[in-house]
């Protein structure tokens, strides 16, 4: 029996580390993580014990319980999870202005992924050698809200190699994922951390203005300099799972330090009198982009009518 770690996992067939050797591994019969409904009975960063058949191939016969996760709905739209990662260390998520556009509510949502399972969340703002004069104004309020919240932040360009040595420094040592959208530049930043991996990246779509999906699956990659990577696929959407109306305002730390103030305990911030959270909101001294995603997350779309501006 050899216990390792899940590097790639495609389908019935997944790849296992184990001392430095990499075995193709199956699923034996229905193995399944207690707590977890999800269309991916493994994920990547998952550590495993699996029998070795011969030199390269193996069966997998048991799961570890999982430190933490990334997980988000199906693309599906159905009640069915995924899970991007497992056994993180940090998340990563990349925001770009255009080329793809990345809002601000995707951000958040994925943000809000990572604080529900106190996962440390850096945000890399890259492209930075396309944007026009006007957009660097409108990245820098951006950059100045989260900034102001306690994220740590990056301004880069891999085109450039624009802080490519701080990002090193960032990842060095851990077990990061790294997210985005299609475009936003992933898989171009991992050849630039690692240029002998010389992963395949595409152009983004002209009529689309979207990228392309290089990057079909998750996958884990060793880093030169110490630590792992995970490289996942664009994601269009983030629709959060497993998260509890009453504690949706935990996961945005700035809503969650000014509630202690709100009259009611209970308080939702959104209809309440004496709120101290909308209070804030009003005063500039809470970004309304943040207590809209919060919203946006909050509400059922059969609610959102009884909200303006969501």
């Amino acid at each position: 029996m050899k216990t390792g770690k899940v590097i790639q996992t495609t389908g019935a067939n997944h790849l296992i580390e184990f001392d430095g050797d990499v075995y193709s591994c199956t699923i034996k019969g229905k193995l399944r993580l207690k707590g977890y409904k999800s269309t991916n009975p493994l994920a990547v960063g998952d550590i495993v014990d699996f029998e070795a058949e011969d030199g390269e191939t193996g069966v997998i016969v048991k799961i570890h319980e999982r430190k933490n996760c990334i997980i988000r709905k199906s693309t599906n739209l159905s009640k069915e999870t995924h899970i991007i990662a497992s056994n993180i260390d940090q998340a990563v998520i990349l925001f770009t202005l255009r080329n793809p556009e990345t809002t601000t509510v995707f951000l958040d949502r994925f943000l809000a992924a990572a604080e529900s399972y106190s996962i440390p969340a850096i945000i890399v703002f890259n492209k930075t050698d396309i944007y026009r004069p006007e957009e660097f104004d409108a990245l820098a309020e951006i950059m100045a809200t989260y900034d102001e919240i306690g994220y740590k932040i990056i301004l880069s360009s891999v085109e450039k190699n624009k802080n490519i040595d701080a990002i090193s420094e960032v990842l060095k040592g851990k077990t990061s994922v790294i997210s985005g959208h299609s475009g936003v530049g992933k898989t171009s930043l991992i050849n630039a951390l690692s240029p002998g991996l010389k992963l395949k990246t595409a152009i983004i779509s002209e009529s689309h203005q979207s990228g392309k999906h290089t990057t079909t699956f998750a996958q884990m990659f060793k880093l030169p300099f110490g630590g792992y990577i995970i490289d996942t696929p664009g994601i269009r959407g983030f629709g959060l799972v497993q998260l509890k109306k009453e504690e949706i305002y935990h996961y945005f730390p700035e809503i969650f330090a000014m509630s202690h103030n709100c009259k009611y305990q209970n308080c939702t911030h959104i209809n309440e009198p004496e709120c101290a959270v909308k209070k804030a909101v009003e005063e500039g001294n809470i970004a309304y982009s943040r207590y809209k995603s919060y919203l946006n997350i909050f509400l059922d779309e059969d609610d959102k009518h009884r909200v303006k501006d969501v």
